[in-house]
């Protein structure tokens, strides 16, 4: 049938022009969140919605770690900020980009992109639209005909008409645009809706734990699908637990009813994978089996899927309307429910490292705690310990400290750190502890020779982990205890350097060359070094987590401790560890151990704490 003159032409539908649409598209957040992606766009990277929607544009297409110098996705992120800075489309110029492909690798592609901000009423940018050509087969015909003109072929007019071909597409987006502004009511609800799921990304991206996500996803849940109802089905073993995110009421802070995996109930089949949109024939409170569930007469069910094996859960949205969602509004909630899959995924994966980091910090404090021990306090010289775990739940276990009396009368202290900070690392500080105990009470050489010997029997016993460490002794021969005088001999190891302070002096660090790591070559011999240690003076061995920050130096940091250490060297000595572990670690990145030794005056009295009486 011909349309006369003057008739009324039907509105079009641009939600299904932009997923039917022959050019890739892609929709974003503000902050680079993926919204949704049309099916040109899907077929050219081979990803589906699943993967795509909720995460970061640039977590689904990473660098290819083969090609860490290409730019070409460092010039995307510019060109996408620019837009989203500037409020005007970006054309950018040819682009090399790989992507990853299924089955792992990547491939060569080159790739036309195009920024245009989606603004709203306010003038501020809520999404941004990209489009991103494929033109790699474009580029190898350009190159195939700029090696036949070399040799005299005419090939200008295909790459004329390829070129002219690309230069009208760019248009095309533009259009879409302004297609989108002179929508009507159901175009601007669509509208309303990708604006919701951008605003659900962007929350969603925040979430650190269940609770947290499943009160932002009651807070967006509803603008985002347009529904008087959400609720979200978790998958916990063979059980679904089941939480109200609203509907005339606040929302549940915790899950309200829990039921089987293998319930007939339509929120349990899209927990099984199953998509069940229903109108009249079904009430919305018969599909929800919660207690005080609203009776609405439409409702859809879908899966909480991230193309894994099974899905995470399902979630269900009821509208007050009695027509049932039509196939584009189904794609939205699609898109809705793998928001929520992405970010329940990466909330319990965060959560589960987090109770294994929680396991592992418990064994590594309790295996280090047991062998931290309290250090001995021979006659005029006072010895204090300190031992701070990281803050963070995985930064555990490789520092350690001691101190003892070898059999000659010498006092000996040791400050080591093991590389790395798991349980792991804790083992073998514990192991390391024991086999230079055992060296340095069988061998009664300098600390240099115990250091080899040490390093050598690390060797023969398999232990194959790096550490660094200096053991210090304190010595005195006849004739310095006339004169009240004492020796520091040390070895480093590659160790961050010991502190002396002597009374009326400025700290200094005793940085005489260190050693290599332990581990590195034990056939090695290492070196020693000595120096005065006066009446009064105090000695300080410490880990580097006491003077290391990030995006610092490690002179800032030690020029950061022989100030501190100034200020606090006249306290008693379980005083001045204490003030300067306060002064120096606000919230440890990393484990933090300290030997502070003082040699008292042999002619006075021994201070309260100093020595044995």
């Amino acid at each position: 049938m011909s349309t006369e003159v003057g008739d009324a032409l039907p509105e079009p539908d641009y939600a299904k022009v932009f997923d039917e649409a022959p050019a890739p598209f892609l929709l974003l957040t503000p902050d680079l969140v993926i919204v949704h992606a049309n099916r040109a766009r899907l077929e050219a990277t081979a990803t589906t919605l699943e993967e795509q929607v909720g995460r970061h544009l640039f977590e689904v297409f990473p660098v290819n770690p083969d090609d860490p110098a290409a730019d070409g996705l460092r010039n995307l992120r510019a060109s996408l900020e620019l837009t989203r800075e500037t409020r005007r489309p970006q054309t950018m110029a040819l682009q090399k980009y790989d992507i990853p492909v299924p089955g792992g690798g990547f491939e060569e592609r080159f790739w036309s992109p195009r920024n245009v901000p989606i603004l709203d009423e306010d003038g501020e940018v809520v999404l941004l639209l990209h489009r991103a050509d494929d033109i790699t087969d474009y580029v190898h015909d350009r190159a195939v005909a700029r090696r036949a003109a070399a040799e005299g072929r005419q090939w200008s007019e295909r790459v004329q008409q390829v070129e002219a071909d690309l230069f009208e597409r760019t248009r095309e987006l533009e259009e879409l645009n302004a297609q989108l502004r002179r929508s009507g009511e159901r175009e601007r609800r669509t509208a309303r809706r990708l604006a919701g799921l951008a605003a659900t990304a962007s929350a969603l991206a925040a979430a650190e734990t269940v609770p947290d996500l499943l009160e932002h996803l009651a807070r967006h849940g509803r603008a985002a699908t347009g529904a008087e109802a959400v609720v979200v089905a978790v998958r916990e073993g063979a059980e679904l637990s089941l939480t109200f995110l609203g509907g005339g009421g606040p929302a549940a802070s915790a899950p309200t009813a829990r039921v089987p995996l293998t319930s007939r109930v339509p929120l349990a089949a899209a927990a099984r994978g199953q998509v069940v949109v229903a109108g009249e024939g079904c009430r919305y409170a018969a599909a929800v089996p919660l207690p005080g569930a609203p009776e609405l007469p439409t409702w859809a069910a879908l899966p909480l899927s991230t193309g894994g094996a099974e899905p995470l859960g399902s979630v269900a949205v009821g509208w007050a309307e009695a027509q049932p969602p039509d196939h584009d509004e189904v794609r939205l909630l699609e898109a809705f429910a793998a928001q929520c899959a992405q970010a329940l995924d990466r909330v319990r994966r965060l959560q589960d490292e987090r109770r294994r980091a929680r396991a592992t910090r418990t064994l590594a404090e309790a295996l280090q705690r047991s062998l931290l021990t309290e250090p001995p306090q021979p006659d005029h010289l006072q010895i204090a310990v300190r031992y701070l775990p990281a803050a963070q739940d995985a930064q555990v276990g490789g520092d350690w400290y001691d101190a003892f009396l070898t059999r000659d009368g010498s006092t000996t202290i040791v400050i080591g750190d093991v590389t790395g900070h798991d349980k792991v690392a804790a083992a073998e500080m514990g192991q390391m502890r024991g086999v230079l105990r055992g060296v340095a009470q069988a061998v009664t050489d300098p600390p240099g020779k115990i250091m080899a010997v040490f390093d050598r029997a690390l060797h023969r016993l398999g232990v194959s982990t790096l550490a660094t460490a200096v053991l210090a002794r304190v010595e005195q021969t006849p004739a310095e205890r006339a004169s009240g005088m004492r020796t520091l001999r040390w070895s480093n190891a590659g160790h961050p350097p010991p502190l002396v302070v002597e009374p009326g002096h400025a700290p200094r660090l005793l940085e005489a060359p260190a050693d290599l790591l332990l581990g590195l070559a034990p056939e090695l011999d290492r070196g020693d070094h000595e120096t005065p240690l006066v009446p009064g003076a105090t000695v300080l061995l410490y880990t580097d987590g006491l003077v290391e920050r990030r995006d610092e130096t490690l002179d800032t940091g030690l020029a950061r401790l022989l100030a501190v250490v100034g200020d606090l060297a006249h306290l008693p000595l379980e005083e001045f560890v204490d003030a300067l572990l306060e002064r120096t670690v606000a919230e440890p990145g990393d484990d933090v151990a300290v030997v502070a030794l003082r040699a008292h005056p042999e002619d006075r009295p021994r201070p309260d704490g100093a020595g044995r009486p």
